[in-house]
């Protein structure tokens, strides 16, 4: 049976809703919605590890990294687990999110739900930007908005 899931994204101008839904517990995380209030070009997009946002997006800690590796691209075989990439906004700041995930899951060890999802002000340079933050945090910049992932009514 389908788990599925959303997080309604909000920060100061950036807004936005954003749903999971995994068909299996082995099978990849389909991740779609829009995100508004953006600046055009890329935007760091990661779960974070805590499903805490009593201090905004800050109290949502690191990176979600359960097998303690350095950061990196969706793509890459070494990332954290809630490594998602980039996000792309448009010429009016939104951002239309379609993408799969085999390194997160919505059910077991590596679910999502009750983490953090957050939207960054830059891009996020995939590990590969040879800044100090680059193995950590991709660089992706300041947190512009965050939400909890909650599981929801599956169809």
């Amino acid at each position: 049976m389908p788990v599925k899931a959303v997080c309604v994204l909000n920060g100061e101008v950036v807004k936005g809703a954003v749903y999971f839904e995994q068909d299996a517990p082995e099978s990849a995380v389909k991740v779609s919605g829009e995100i508004s209030g953006l600046g055009k070009g890329l935007h760091g997009f990661h779960i974070h590890e805590f499903g805490d946002n009593t201090n905004g997006c800050t109290s949502a800690g690191p990176h979600f990294n359960p097998h303690g590796k350095e950061h990196g691209s969706p793509s890459d075989s070494v990332r954290h687990a809630g490594d998602l990439g980039n996000i792309t906004a448009d010429d009016n700041g939104v951002a239309k999110v379609s993408i799969q995930d085999k390194c997160i899951s919505l059910q077991g060890p590596l679910s999502i739900i009750g983490r953090t999802l957050v939207v960054h002000a830059d891009p996020d340079d995939l590990g590969k930007g040879g800044h100090e933050l680059s193995k950590t945090t991709g660089n992706a910049g300041a947190r512009v908005a965050c939400g909890v992932v909650g599981i929801t009514k599956a169809a």
